[in-house]
């Protein structure tokens, strides 16, 4: 009976308490959050599994965990690279130890560099894809891969395709480059911008970003007056009947000509000026007829070069101007200074000219609504500008005055993808025999005639020899069109950006070295392996699903690493927006294969009658798995593969 009635008293002493709505409604809120957690880092997990392993960031961020766990305090930076010294001492290498042992020194804790690295070797555990890590030297910490991690990798580039590597936040870029000037021919000097900024938005997309490729035009100015003045002039109909100006150049430099001959027309060029500022509707008919007339000369040439741009012109960021100097106006930024309007930027030797003495905006000005309208209005998290390398104090103070006035924050990235000139074989800038500037459309004409020719010689030479690999008409002009657009985007990306370089048509052309004419026959010639073994690529596939890759001779696990490191590559791409980089890689890859190809056979034959005897699979596998990941880099690139060359 007592027990009855505690437990009874404990009924009505609970049903007595009242939860706090408050407690329950947090409690369901928790369980919500532990909900969502649970599902985000499932799909992180699902993320990381469709992207490859990178090497360097794996193996550092198990050194950065062991480190924050016995060395609490301590923030070094740590850096894993690949061992080049060919297996001799592991395949990556990481000398945070030396880094580590001066820190400890300086809080008053005696330590070396060696005794640092062997308490990290025993606390990286449970890491599956490595055979051992040893330290070497004073202190240096050396990670060996495993054989058959390596095939496993191989395998996975065979299944699952050639991927990027992990990427920790995907971001919102805007890539402003090539950026012509409407009613001027495209020419040399806007070569580097355009095949430059095609091959960082290929890259950044590959990994995954949101990508805005930005044409920044030249779409508007005092120019614009003179031409349409002169329009009206030759065509008075033109709004009824649009006329047939397809040789803009020639239209402009006769009305540059009347503009600077003749008072009377320069005082209509700038009334056509004031229209236009205005909206005059007949003048803006005029002024677009230019602008399509300029694009679809453009478009020829993005076509022709397989590059994809976003025309956002200056004229897009007229009034974005006006409404950005009242801002700047109203929040006391501008300093008046002889009629002009300037804002001074702290540590900045020159000020930025926002309004000059006439009233009219400068590229400061338009440049700068331009950096408000990408940084806040659209929320991207970078912006990039690949802009030859003699507008770094440009964009310098430009980046100041964007940070300082408050248009970009602290998390926000802002970069300045400088390049070198192109110069003639004379080491001067690259120009005409006549000392004019050399037009895009007519490099890339002498371009095809000069790779046209040379496939011709050749085939006349496979013809002389039996006729045996002849190439058909249609092959040899997408041969020609290949060889030429990716043998002046590679002479281009391969050399540091930052530099000049020579544009020289035989230099690009030879089928030996650094050109892409060699890598693109490389790779045909991988390709062909298979062919001549009698595998089709669905043979192959099969084989791949069915069992393990297994590699074994020192030549092929060369081979396969070099092919592994492509994660990397694209990394170090990401942090320093080198195209030169990817260029190298695909010439160390193609090193790798004709060792591969020199020490191991893929096929053997019988010497007397050339039946084929035997045919290694997983060696047919492994050249599979290069021509995709040097398809991959070549893609990136921009330049187009062959099937036959």
């Amino acid at each position: 009976a007592g027990v009855s009635t505690q437990s009874t008293g404990i009924e009505e002493l609970e049903n007595s308490v009242q939860v706090d709505p408050s407690i329950e409604k947090l409690e369901a809120q928790n369980s919500k959050l532990k909900y969502q957690i649970l599902h985000l880092q499932k799909a992180i997990e699902n993320e990381r599994s469709k992207r490859m392993m990178s090497f360097p960031s794996y193996f550092g961020d198990k050194i950065k965990s062991v480190v924050a766990d016995i060395y609490p305090g301590i923030n070094t930076k740590i850096e894993v690279g690949p061992n080049n010294t060919k297996g001799k001492n592991g395949d990556y290498q990481c000398s945070c130890s030396f880094l580590i042992a001066k820190e400890m020194g300086k809080t008053g804790q005696k330590t070396n560099p060696k005794e640092v690295a062997n308490k990290l070797t025993e606390k990286i555990v449970d890491v599956s894809c490595l055979e051992k890590i040893e330290v070497t030297g004073p202190g240096f910490l050396n990670f060996y891969l495993k054989p058959k991690f390596i095939s496993s990798q191989i395998q996975d580039i065979l299944l699952n395709c050639v991927r990027a590597p992990p990427c920790n936040k995907l971001q919102r870029v805007f890539v402003d480059f090539s950026s012509p000037n409407i009613a001027k021919e495209m020419h040399v000097g806007h070569l580097r911008s355009t095949i430059i900024g095609d091959t960082v938005c290929r890259l950044l997309e590959f990994v995954g970003h949101e990508v805005h490729r930005v044409n920044h035009l030249g779409d508007w100015g005092t120019q614009f007056g003179m031409l349409i003045a002169h329009l009206k002039d030759t065509f008075p109909d033109y709004i009824a009947h649009p006329p047939p100006i397809e040789n803009l150049q020639a239209f402009y430099k006769e009305s540059k000509k009347r503009f600077d001959d003749d008072a009377a027309f320069k005082s209509r060029a700038y009334k056509c000026v004031v229209e236009l500022q205005g909206g005059n509707e007949e003048i803006i008919q005029g002024w677009k007829l230019i602008c399509d007339v300029s694009l679809r000369e453009f478009n020829k040439i993005y076509e022709r070069l397989d590059i994809r741009v976003e025309p956002c012109g200056e004229s897009f960021y007229q009034k974005k101007m006006e409404e950005l100097v009242k801002e700047l106006e109203s929040a006391g930024k501008l300093i008046h200074s002889d009629g002009c309007k300037l804002i001074f930027v702290e540590g900045q030797e020159v000020p930025m000219m926002i309004v000059k003495s006439d009233g009219g905006f400068t590229y400061d000005t338009s440049d700068l609504a331009a950096i408000k309208y990408r940084m806040v209005t659209s929320a991207a998290d970078w912006g990039i500008y690949v802009v030859d390398s003699g507008q770094g104090l440009h964009f310098n103070l430009l980046f100041s005055a964007a940070r300082t006035l408050g248009l970009v924050n602290a998390e926000q990235k802002l970069n300045h993808v400088g390049f070198g000139v192109v110069l003639g074989e004379d080491k001067k800038k690259f120009k005409t025999r006549s000392g004019d500037t050399v037009k895009l459309k007519d490099l890339l004409d002498e371009g095809l005639q000069r790779a046209e020719k040379k496939i011709r010689e050749k085939e006349v030479l496979k013809k002389e020899k039996g006729g045996a690999g002849l190439l058909s008409e249609e092959e040899i002009i997408a041969c020609r069109d290949a060889v030429t657009y990716g043998c002046i985007k590679f002479a281009d990306l391969s050399c540091t950006r930052t530099n000049d370089y020579v544009f020289s048509f035989d230099k690009m052309l030879d089928d030996k070295g650094k050109t892409a004419v060699y890598l693109l026959y490389a790779l045909t010639r991988i390709r062909s392996i298979a062919r001549n073994a009698g595998k089709t690529n669905e043979e192959l596939m099969e084989h791949a699903k069915k069992q393990p890759l297994v590699l074994e001779h020192e030549a092929e696990l060369r081979l396969a690493k070099m092919l592994l490191r492509f994660p990397e590559v694209i990394e170090e791409i990401m942090d320093t927006l080198q195209p030169h980089t990817l260029c190298n890689f695909l010439y160390e890859i193609s090193t790798a294969f004709t060792y591969f190809y020199d020490n191991c056979y893929c096929i053997q034959k019988d010497r007397e009658t050339g039946e084929i005897k035997v045919v290694h699979m997983d060696r047919l596998l492994l050249c599979e798995a290069t021509a995709r990941v040097m398809e991959k880099c070549f893609n990136l690139l921009g330049i187009k593969t062959l099937s036959r060359m």
